[in-house]
C-alpha cells in the first residue's frame, strides 16, 4: 500500500455576499458571477452534510463564509454550527474559513469546537494589490499569525495561475513557509467569464513543480493539499501530483464550482493503490 491520502470537504455555509473586490473570486457581488447566493444554511443541513462528507472518507470539514472577515453574527453562527457538528460526527477535524479575524474571535471559535483555521495568503505580497484593492495582504498574514497564537492549527496556502510571475510564486511559497502551517492548500485558478482575470497562466508541469517545491520547503510531515483547479490540471493524471508530494485533496464541490463526485475520487485512489487516512494523524 502506498501512502495514505487525507481527504477534506468544503461547506459553503454563507455564499456570494462578499463586498470585497478580489479579482479571482466569484463570491464578490461586484462581478455578478452566475453562482448560487444565499444567507446562512440551517445548522441541521450543515450537520447532515458533515455526516455525508465523513461517510465518503473526509477527515477535514471546512465551514466557509463569504465576506472579508468575521463579525459578531458570523462568530456566533460558526461556533454554534461547530458545536452541532462535533456532537454528531466523531473523529473529524473541523476547520473554519471566515476571513480576517481577531485573537478574541479565533479564541471563541476554538473554545466552541473549531480545530483549525484556514486563511490563504493567495499570492505574493508584491502582486496582491494587482488582484485586490479593498484590503491589504498584511491583514491576511496577521490573521494567520492570530490563529497560531490562540492554539488553532493553521491551514494556509494560495492560488496559482492568476497572472503572477515565477518570482511571485517563490515569494508566496516562502511566506507560507514562514508561518509553518499544519496544512497548505495549493489552488490553481479556475477562470470565470464574469471575473476580471480571464485566463489561467499555469501549466500542469508548472503546477507539479510548485507541488515539489512546496513539499521540499514545508517538510515531509505537513499536509500538502491539491485543492481548487485539480480537475482542470490533473484529471486522469492524479498520480503525478501525489508523486510530486501531495498527500491531501479536496473531495466533492468547491465554494462555487463543481468538483468530481467523491465516489469517483475513491475509485481513483483505489486504482492508484493509495489508502485513505482514517485518523487525523494519518499524514
Amino acid at each position: 500500500m502506498k501512502k495514505e491520502i487525507f481527504l477534506c470537504a468544503i461547506n459553503n455555509i454563507l455564499s456570494g455576499t462578499c463586498l470585497e473586490d478580489c479579482k479571482f473570486c466569484t463570491q464578490s457581488v461586484r462581478y455578478h458571477a452566475d453562482i448560487e447566493r444565499y444567507n446562512y444554511k440551517s445548522i441541521d443541513t450543515i450537520v447532515e452534510e458533515a455526516k455525508k462528507a465523513k461517510s465518503y472518507g473526509a477527515l477535514g470539514y471546512c465551514l466557509v463564509t463569504a465576506g472579508k472577515g468575521l463579525d459578531d453574527k458570523k462568530v456566533d453562527f460558526v461556533a454554534r454550527a461547530a458545536q452541532a457538528v462535533k456532537a454528531e460526527v466523531d473523529n473529524i477535524n473541523l476547520i473554519a474559513c471566515n476571513g480576517t479575524a481577531s485573537l478574541e474571535q479565533l479564541r471563541y471559535l476554538k473554545e466552541h469546537g473549531i480545530d483549525s483555521y484556514n486563511h490563504n495568503l493567495e499570492t505574493s505580497e508584491a502582486y496582491y494589490p494587482s488582484i485586490c484593492t479593498t484590503h491589504n495582504w498584511s491583514e491576511r498574514y496577521e490573521t494567520c499569525q492570530n490563529a497560531k497564537s490562540v492554539g488553532l492549527q493553521l491551514c494556509s496556502g494560495g492560488i496559482f495561475g492568476m497572472g503572477e510571475t515565477a518570482e511571485d510564486r517563490t515569494s508566496l511559497l516562502n511566506s507560507i513557509a514562514s508561518l509553518s502551517p499544519e496544512s497548505t492548500p495549493l489552488n490553481f485558478y479556475h477562470p470565470n467569464i464574469a471575473l476580471p482575470i480571464k485566463s489561467r497562466n499555469i501549466s500542469r508541469d508548472e503546477a507539479l513543480e510548485i507541488v515539489k517545491r512546496a513539499r521540499k520547503l514545508f517538510g515531509e510531515n505537513k499536509l500538502l493539499m491539491v485543492a481548487a483547479g485539480r480537475e482542470l490540471l490533473f484529471d486522469g493524471c492524479e498520480e503525478l501530483m501525489f508523486e510530486a508530494g501531495a498527500n491531501s485533496m479536496v473531495i466533492g464541490n468547491y465554494l462555487t464550482t463543481v468538483g468530481d463526485a467523491p465516489q469517483k475520487d475513491k475509485k481513483m485512489l483505489e486504482r492508484l493503490g493509495y489508502g485513505v487516512a482514517t485518523t487525523c494523524d494519518g499524514k
